[in-house]
């Protein structure tokens, strides 16, 4: 592949709802633009894009993937990127390396919970829409034109449609050319403009929506003039780059018609990266001080580790060893070069605007910038969706733990969205991700990529125990074994207490137990601490005040007294009211206003308690719930809010504090902790 300058280049990401066509929409391109000799089928498992083993064995896209394309003196570096939402954060790799973004639809379908994604993720980029699947029976690409209509308005105008005789397709229309195109097998045939009240109505909607970007064009509208295809074009380019205006392109990745005339639109006005590329003060010019952003990281088990980076500013050679502005490490390039699929060639460097892969970098991860090291430039990172859905990790075959924890840190490296931790109180492994599909694949490539087995279980929850009376209670520990014996006599008081951990105060007097006893006392104690007299749990908000006892000159010892507080305490706490205490968390969950009264109802159903609601700061058309609910009952609120909301919602959840259990939850919590023993 050639060199290309900035103001050639076009970093386009294609997004929008799972199954609306998006990867058979880029594949069509890649074939068109003679880069495959067949055109290669999601639903056969054989496309360039979906490479990944999981991608072919389910036929769908998981992973964003690169598909750079010359065509028309440009290279358009195209980013399909999954539409399942559980893969939200490959989504945003992708849109993060753009300048601007397609947000296909599927013809007849409406403006769906993907597009809308997209279009959020997109924020101040260019914005393109293509309506795909148009030939397909029952399909009506005019019914998907106004619902994008409906939402956007006026900035919404078409600029290819499709010309239809019969509920079906005669032909395909670029407006701003005033062309029109029958497609026979792929090859197309150039035709007379459609004499069609349909068309006119959509050349009328384009002109004014052009018109209305430029006086100059308002001025030329209003005398009746017609614009020519450069004045559209150029109206089209400022347009999409300063987000006035969407363009809707009508075509068909499955038979690729009219997909070359989309390539030919993206080439002439999509936002190149040499006007849109740069960032703040700093301009997309290869000879400028280096920047470049690693958007994504692919762990590639005959490559490497393989970085991709969008350059800012610069280039990236392997001659110059470059900054890690995160941790101030500098590091040699590896190998560069690029990818298409998962099929790569060698490439000298990667210039300002473009983007590439440098393998085998140790220390760069997803989201740090690479710099020189004499002006350290830190660029935007990548808004990444926090987990929401955590699973207990239980390896299959025993001794396979350790293998657990080095493997999942190797996708950790891929997915920034995956979060892992050992749970130090329930001693299991915990993996937390974007929805259950998320984890069904990691748990596929733990076994596929690393052989390593699991299966995953609903984590435990870490309950605490505490006393609700005051107790008082002896400890008395006397042992003779011949020679010296042990002896160890405490009087201690039991108390409720605010705060985690023991409070240990002494009220004796006369010397009943000397005060070198004391810390032995108070360590029996705080062991005991570790494991509650109802099911096992930690206990917490507990005083204990040592207020007399006995020794013995000859047999009293650190450990009989340490023995002594021991048995104080398991014949103390059990009459003292013991209770379970069960963690409670606040919810913050934002869905539209038409799902709230079922998602107030499921989290009541959860004991939870409601605290308030109202329009959301981010988004006023949605709302906001804020609740109290216990841990136990959040494990699969995420499926229920995104079925709920068809994927709309989302929601945070923090711990805020632990507070008595209802006794029902205390009779199971104790009969589970029966069971756990034998």
């Amino acid at each position: 592949m050639k060199y290309y300058n900035a103001k050639d280049i076009r970093n386009v990401a294609v997004a929008g709802h799972s199954g609306r066509g998006k990867t058979t929409l880029v594949e069509a391109m890649l074939y068109i633009a003679g880069l495959t000799d067949r055109l290669e089928r999601v639903d056969e498992g054989n496309t360039i894009l979906d490479s990944d083993p999981e991608e072919k064995r389910r036929h769908v896209s998981v992973s964003a993937a690169m598909a750079p394309i010359e065509w028309k003196n440009c290279k358009i570096n195209f980013i399909d990127t999954p539409g399942l939402f559980d893969f939200e954060g490959e989504m945003q790799e992708g849109v993060r390396a753009s300048e601007c973004v397609l947000i296909v639809l599927g013809a007849g379908h409406g403006f769906d919970v993907g597009a809308e994604k997209a279009f959020k993720a997109a924020g101040n980029r260019g914005k393109m829409f293509a309506v795909t699947r148009c030939d397909k029976e029952n399909a009506d690409f005019y019914k998907t034109f106004e619902e994008i209509k409906n939402i956007h308005g006026s900035a919404v105008c078409p600029v290819i449609v499709p010309y239809m005789v019969n509920d079906k397709v005669e032909a395909y229309v670029n407006l701003a050319s005033r062309k029109a195109f029958k497609y026979t097998d792929g090859s197309a045939k150039e035709i007379d403009m459609p004499d069609d009240p349909q068309i006119s109505e959509m050349l009328d909607i384009l002109t004014e929506a052009v018109a209305s970007s430029d006086e100059e064009l308002m001025e030329k509208f209003f005398e009746g003039e017609e614009f020519t295809r450069e004045e559209v074009i150029t109206a089209l380019n400022n347009g999409i780059g300063d987000s006035s205006l969407y363009p809707v392109y009508a075509c068909s990745g499955y038979t690729t018609d009219a997909v070359d005339l989309l390539l030919d639109e993206i080439a002439f006005a999509a936002p190149d990266a040499a006007a849109h590329g740069g960032a703040g003060d700093l301009k997309c010019d290869e000879n400028g001080p280096l920047a470049a952003l690693c958007f994504k990281t692919v762990a590639d088990p005959f490559v490497g580790k393989m970085s991709f980076f969008k350059v800012t500013s610069g280039k990236i050679d392997s001659d110059t060893p470059v900054y890690n502005a995160r941790t101030g490490e500098t590091e040699r390039m590896g190998k560069i070069i690029t990818v298409r699929g998962n099929k790569s060639e060698d490439c000298k460097c990667i210039p300002a605007g473009d983007i590439g892969v440098v393998t085998k970098l140790n220390t760069i991860k997803t989201g740090d910038t690479i710099c020189a090291a004499s002006n350290v430039i830190e660029l935007d990172s990548i808004d990444f969706p926090n987990p929401c859905l955590s699973m207990a990790v239980k390896a299959c075959k025993k001794g396979d733990e350790e293998k657990i924890v080095s493997s999942v840190n190797r996708l950790l490296e891929e997915d920034p969205t995956i979060k892992f931790e050992m749970n130090p109180e329930t001693k299991e492994q915990v993996i937390s991700g974007l929805g259950e599909q998320h984890l069904d694949i990691i748990v596929s490539k733990l076994k596929s990529k690393f052989g390593v087995d699991v299966e995953l279980t609903v984590p435990r929850v870490a309950y605490r125990e505490a006393i609700r009376k005051s107790v008082q209670v002896q400890g008395r520990h006397k042992k003779q074994s011949g020679g010296h014996g042990q002896f160890g006599d405490v009087w201690i008081r039991f108390e409720p207490a605010e705060g985690n951990e023991l409070i240990f105060e002494s009220e004796v007097v006369g010397g009943s137990v000397p005060k070198n006893y004391f810390p032995a006392v108070e360590k029996g104690l705080n062991e005991c601490m570790k494991k509650g007299v109802l099911a096992g749990y930690p206990m917490v908000g507990l005083k204990a005040v040592l207020y007399d006892g006995s020794y013995h000159p000859v047999d009293s010892s650190e450990m009989a007294f340490k023995t002594a507080a021991s048995l104080a305490f398991k014949a103390g706490i059990p009459q003292a009211n013991p209770t379970i205490l069960e963690p409670i968390g606040t919810l913050k969950a934002v869905m539209p206003e038409a799902n709230l009264g079922d998602i107030m109802g499921d989290v009541t159903k959860r004991r939870g308690r409601v605290l308030g609601m109202g329009a959301s700061e981010e988004d006023p058309k949605l709302q906001e719930l804020d609740a109290e609910v216990p841990v136990a009952e959040m494990s699969n609120f995420s499926t229920v809010l995104r079925s709920v909301t068809a994927g709309r919602g989302h929601y945070t959840f923090e711990f805020t504090r632990y507070e008595d259990a209802p006794a029902n939850i205390t009779e199971k919590v104790i009969a589970e902790s029966k069971l756990e023993e034998e």
